[in-house]
């Protein structure tokens, strides 16, 4: 890859997003950076695994917030020296951090092989049952949680000020988007596009198409793990309805929300959506049009509903129609000239010459 190749519009104007997200703790109140931006970061970090299988696997997930919750369990269980429910192991907390990842993709990567062989409407099925078993787990055995979940979970003294866990977010999601992007162009992510496309002929070339998608599976996990961490550093407890099939069902309109074929798509989708929860109840006037908190998911629909009317490729793509129209036409001159005319040859007939 050359420079020429980094330096697109598109990557000039990504650095210079990330530039103003770093500077934004020193011009933003601390209630919109610490609650808003931060819980973009951890949403957007979830539902960019699903746009990964999505884009390059073909496979639309409902078992990235599981998998995101797993780790928040593990961690729990893992960090906490007294409490009321879990295991209470009293590690360290980064200990807990490399036994929360290690079991989040251990517990990906036999998910997604149980599922490999399944594609379409099957495979979002069965990981959407993997969803209602894991929220029946969690809240059935209480040596892990219970109904009441883990409370009192405390974050790594590194991570301490409020504003340290924003810029974990920020560089979390930055991580997530490069590699994810990069590993589009490995040989691996290249057999992960054909396996989507043509399983049949991927698999009469050579191709493990099963072991394919099961770690494509399992490096989408590793990535919800990481966003499940931040996201229980944040909170600081984690209970089994945090990961019902509702939350489960906002993971994937989040990700619709901004385009399921964008990476930008995932923050995008969750910006808009902690916008819309957060500030919505504090418009003037909403309450006279029966918009309640209550009817806050109605709202959403009715959002979602609208923005796919407008376009199936979410917000992205209505991006990239206004940029196509604003887009200045190109120029249109003659045509080059190629050398001088060649002679046109005449005829005898037509100069009347008639031989003897």
């Amino acid at each position: 890859m050359t420079a020429r190749d980094l330096l697109t519009r598109s990557n000039l104007l990504g650095a210079a997003l990330v530039v103003v997200l770093l500077v934004l703790p020193s011009l933003a109140t601390a209630y919109f950076v610490n609650f808003v931006m931060t819980q973009t970061f951890i949403l957007g970090l979830a539902a960019a695994t699903i746009v990964f299988l999505a884009k390059y696997g073909g496979m639309i997930s409902l078992a990235q917030f599981l998998l995101f919750g797993v780790a928040g369990f593990m961690f729990g269980n893992a960090a906490q020296e007294t409490g009321a429910r879990g295991l209470n192991l009293g590690w360290h907390p980064w200990a807990a951090v490399v036994f929360a990842l290690v079991v989040t993709t251990a517990a990906a990567f036999v998910l997604g092989a149980l599922a490999s062989r399944s594609t379409g409407l099957y495979f979002l099925m069965l990981t959407m049952v993997y969803a209602v078993i894991g929220y029946y787990v969690f809240a059935q055995i209480v040596e892990i949680s219970g109904p009441g979940g883990l409370t009192s979970i405390q974050r790594p003294d590194l991570l301490g000020p409020p504003v340290r866990l924003y810029y974990a977010g920020l560089g979390l999601s930055v991580l997530a988007y490069v590699g994810f992007r990069a590993v589009g162009r490995t040989a691996f992510g290249l057999a992960l596009q054909g396996v989507r496309d043509d399983p049949v002929r991927m698999a009469s070339l050579g191709f493990n198409v099963p072991l394919h998608r099961a770690l494509a599976f399992t490096l989408a996990g590793f990535a919800a793990g990481a966003g499940g961490l931040l996201n229980v550093w944040w909170n600081g407890q984690i209970d089994p309805a945090s990961i019902a099939i509702g939350p489960t069902l906002i993971l994937l309109i989040i990700a619709v929300i901004g385009g399921i074929s964008s990476f930008e798509g995932a923050w995008l989708g969750a910006f808009v959506y902690v916008l819309i929860f957060t500030y919505l109840r504090d418009l003037p006037l909403i309450d006279r049009v029966g918009i309640t908190e209550a009817r806050f998911n109605t709202v959403i629909g009715v959002i979602v509903l609208v923005i796919m009317m407008l376009s199936p490729e979410g917000l992205t793509g209505i991006a990239r129609r206004l940029r196509r129209r604003l887009r200045p036409p190109a120029r249109t001159g003659p045509a080059p000239s190629t050398g001088p005319p060649l002679p046109v040859r005449t005829t005898e007939k037509e100069l009347g010459v008639t031989r003897r």
